[in-house]
């Protein structure tokens, strides 16, 4: 017979099985056009494809309607840390299936970092030639990244209207440690908004890539991976062969896609009076004055007057962390590689696809030091911490700086832990700073003239990029979780109470 603390620990299992069958099952449905393509074009992969597509409904299947039958649909705050990882982990090893039995990966590494460089929106690829990989398995490819972008608890949020309260708990936990702005009161329309403003950012910039003359499946797996701010490219040569209306339609979408949601959302709605905010403003002021400095840089260095639409390019893909590249001018100016190396670090706005430490945390940093030095000049005065008109709680302030070192000691210890793998210093570093912050194949790199070939890395290097990855995706706490022994021992405590 079964005790109390054993079906209290029962419980839990079963929604978690559940949430793993809806998202499994959604990435079926993602499945099903490029299994069509791979028809269609003949690029004999079909089977396999179908394949996974099975694999997929038949594990969506058991841990729906089988293992997640009868779901108790509490969630306490500390178990959305757990689902949040566990989904992050379980489902992108699953998806590296179609890899595997297409044959494009050379084993389990290379298929699981291809995946969750596609889920994490990162970009990195062990693909040298992604021109030569079958159409249908190009396709999945973005659109694990754009399904990445959204986020797989907001998908959670979406089809579990019985979670109330702990829909809230997962879309905290999606989003740890960043304070993000609601489109409306109830959070399943508030989601439901996000998810339009996605679909038709997607879908204007596939017609208008359509329309700059390029085929179609290129305009799709472009769009994908711009607005999910993820970087695949079809291309082993990124975007260099793109025509410069194309890369002018990339650039923008880049930069409106390391924006806020909520901001992207007021204006495609015609609000402009929503349209405001300190974030807003900074991320403009700084992607500016960085572009103007880059400019400046590389005419002083002897470039041509192609400085400014490549700075605008380069700093749009760094900045929203996508990570396209094209050529680089001929002279390089070390101080563009600088404002690269901090815009790496710095990532997008909050709530936006990007990564990185994020706009508003740095803001937040940045000006609780300069009210402790105006603290030391004016020890009687009271200072606080405003951002958009309103006071920031100090606990929150807490946990940004909790958030900028734990982000800082990934970085370290990851590029730390690829100097062990074989890689020298400075190439550690780059790479440990691009996948941290999901951007993928480093910009400094690229424009450093070096090449990158993930292929060639270790397999202890992969893994240690794939949990760079993970980390920057969601955020660190989340993940921090599964490792944690007071969390477990907290968790068996409230169980058993």
């Amino acid at each position: 017979m079964l005790k109390v603390g054993h079906i209290a620990q029962m419980a839990p299992l079963r929604l978690y099985a559940r949430i793993l069958g809806i998202v499994f099952l959604v990435l079926a449905g993602a499945m099903l056009p490029p299994l069509l393509v791979s028809l269609v074009s003949l690029d004999g992969t079909w089977r396999a494809m179908f394949a996974s597509f099975l694999l997929f409904v038949l594990l969506g299947y058991l841990l729906r309607n089988v293992l997640g039958s009868q779901a108790d649909y509490d969630v306490q705050g500390r178990n959305s840390f757990w689902i949040t990882a566990m989904v992050w982990i379980v489902v992108p090893l699953v998806a590296s299936i179609p890899y595997l039995l297409t044959g494009v990966a050379r084993g389990f590494t290379d298929a699981a970092f291809e995946s969750f460089s596609g889920f994490t929106t990162t970009g990195s690829s062990v693909i040298s030639t992604p021109e030569q990989l079958p159409a249908g398995l190009l396709l999945w490819r973005s659109i694990t990244q754009w399904i990445g972008g959204l986020g797989f608890m907001l998908i959670v949020v979406v089809a579990f209207r019985k979670l109330k309260v702990g829909s809230r708990h997962l879309y905290d936990a999606e989003f740890s440690g960043a304070m993000q702005p609601k489109l409306h009161p109830r959070l399943a329309e508030s989601v439901n908004r996000m998810l339009r403003v996605y679909v038709l950012m997607t879908a204007l910039m596939t017609v208008l890539l359509l329309l700059s003359g390029n085929g179609l499946l290129n305009s799709f797996c472009l769009s994908f991976s711009t607005i999910s701010t993820g970087g695949f490219m079809t291309s082993s040569n990124g975007l260099t062969s793109m025509s410069g209306m194309t890369l002018f339609v990339v650039a923008f979408f880049m930069l409106f896609s390391g924006m806020n949601m909520a901001l992207l959302y007021n204006i495609l709605t015609f609000r402009w009076r929503a349209v405001r905010g300190d974030e807003f403003k900074y991320y403009l002021l700084v992607f500016g004055i960085s572009v103007v400095v880059a400019t400046v840089a590389l005419v002083a260095a002897g470039n041509g007057a192609e400085s400014f639409c490549y700075s605008f390019f380069h700093l749009a893909s760094t900045v929203s962390t996508c990570g396209f590249f094209i050529n680089r001018p001929e002279h390089w100016s070390f101080l563009v590689s600088g404002i690269t190396f901090v815009l790496m670090i710095v990532g997008a706005c909050s709530g936006s696809t990007g990564s990185g430490l994020k706009l508003k945390r740095v803001m937040i940093g940045v000006r609780y030091v300069r009210n402790y030095f105006s603290k030391i000049m004016h020890p009687n005065a009271v200072f606080s911490v405003v951002v958009d008109g309103e006071r920031i709680p100090l606990a929150y302030i807490k946990k940004v700086f909790a958030f900028i070192f734990l982000y800082l000691c990934f970085f370290a210890g990851g590029a730390f832990l690829l100097t062990l793998g074989g890689e020298n210093i400075p190439d550690a570093v780059c790479f440990a700073v691009s996948n941290m912050g999901n951007i993928g194949p480093s910009p400094m790199m690229n424009n450093l003239g070096m090449t990158i070939d993930y292929a060639m890395l270790s397999d202890f290097s992969k893994w240690t990029l794939v949990v760079l990855m993970l980390a920057g995706r969601i955020e660190i706490f989340a993940l921090l979780a599964l490792v944690s022994p007071s969390y477990y021992r907290l968790k068996r405590e409230l169980n058993f109470r």
